[in-house]
């Protein structure tokens, strides 16, 4: 990932935050049959290890079990808030008209080797930490009792876990930092009134990266 050093991101809690606002990772691996993309709901345990594990499950049917070793390395990315600025909304550009459009955006990559888990008690960890935290905010929050225990076993038996112990993990927060602070906030502002409120708060208070 290309990191030119006003944008880059090292602060563990940053990285965390990210991961955990935005748990649909993409998972690139490199197989017998080449590139591979797959896009999975993670769970991140950032106490274990050294630098934290990322867990997920994928369907049992999933071609990756079979075209990716165990123990292979793998990247996982995860894409906070972004969106399209318009240099219209830069103060300075009405004073110069030296501004072109840009995109802004958050986003992690995460490294580590691929475990493969297929035991029917991580499983239903897996499912069930990942129920009870998205359903949280549900009036009548879904659980896993709530369907017929035959089908739950079922929808069990079709699912693999998988592990990802974190070896490396590196972020980028394209932000405006380069930028002057009137520019920045007015794009802050301009996306704010557009509705955007993740990349215009981000843009608002970007924060300075702490050395790796």
């Amino acid at each position: 990932m290309y990191q030119p050093a006003h944008f880059v991101e090292s602060r563990p809690q940053e990285l965390h935050r990210i991961v955990r606002e935005y748990p649909l990772g993409m998972l690139v691996t490199h197989g017998a049959q080449g590139l591979d993309a797959n896009h999975l709901p993670f769970e991140l345990e950032a106490e274990q290890g050294s630098s934290g594990l990322l867990r997920a499950h994928v369907a049992r049917a999933n071609p990756l079990l079979t075209q990716v070793p165990e123990g292979t390395e793998v990247m996982v990315v995860f894409r906070g808030a972004h969106g399209y600025i318009s240099p219209n909304w830069y103060p300075s550009k009405h004073e110069t008209h030296r501004q072109v459009p840009t995109w802004n955006y958050e986003v992690v990559h995460v490294h580590g080797p691929l475990r493969i888990l297929d035991d029917e008690k991580y499983l239903r960890g897996i499912v069930g930490r990942l129920t009870r935290h998205h359903e949280a905010s549900e009036p009548q929050p879904w659980k896993m009792g709530d369907a017929p225990r035959d089908y739950m076993e079922q929808m069990i038996r079709s699912i693999v876990g998988i592990e990802i112990p974190i070896l490396r993990i590196e972020g980028k927060r394209k932000l405006g930092q380069n930028r002057e602070t009137r520019d920045r906030e007015g794009a802050a502002q301009s996306l704010q009134l557009k509705g955007n409120l993740p990349l215009s708060q981000a843009m608002a208070n970007p924060g300075r990266p702490t050395e790796a």
